[in-house]
């Protein structure tokens, strides 16, 4: 006869009364990654100095928030090569990897959410509208942060500017 196939092995305890119940399977972290795009700003009436950087925000139709662009690791898909490919996927735009910035933790959908965030500058493209995004923004740091839908992300901005500063 063929092998038969078997039911995938799980662990078991025992309860209370000595019955034994499948142990929970653990929730493994979902990896992700990102980027806070950035441009300097335009220059002020004196011709010589410039405002502050803009800063590219995206909304997220399925979420109805605005955030910076990022998104899952692939199997087997390296952390910066993660963040280049979401910022093309849901900027349209091609960029450049800077500093590092803070990695956020955090629960989604029940799960622990590890992201990474690099800040970057766009080298080329053009944004379209697409299922996952569907407006992107240039704000200044002060705009940036009363728009972002989850507080945490305002640490990005701090982040990115002492980047830039130093």
């Amino acid at each position: 006869m063929g092998d038969r196939l078997s039911a995938p092995q799980r662990s078991y305890r025992s309860d209370s009364f000595g019955v034994a119940a499948p142990l929970p399977r653990r929730r493994s972290t979902v990896l992700a990654a990102g980027a806070v795009l950035w441009v300097p700003g335009p220059l002020k009436k004196d011709g010589w100095t410039r405002k502050k950087p803009r800063l590219a925000l995206v909304h997220r139709p399925k979420y109805d928030d605005w955030s910076f662009p990022k998104g899952k690791l692939e199997p087997g898909e390296g952390w910066r090569a993660a963040a280049l490919r979401e910022v093309r996927e849901e900027t349209g735009l091609s960029c450049l990897l800077g500093a590092e910035l803070p990695t956020q933790h955090y629960r989604a959908q029940g799960r622990p959410k590890e992201v990474r965030y690099w800040a970057a500058v766009p080298t080329d493209g053009v944004f379209v509208p697409n299922r996952e995004v569907d407006r992107l923004e240039w704000l200044s740091p002060r705009k940036a942060r009363e728009r972002l839908t989850h507080e945490r992300d305002q640490v990005l901005v701090d982040a990115l500017l002492a980047a830039l500063a130093g």
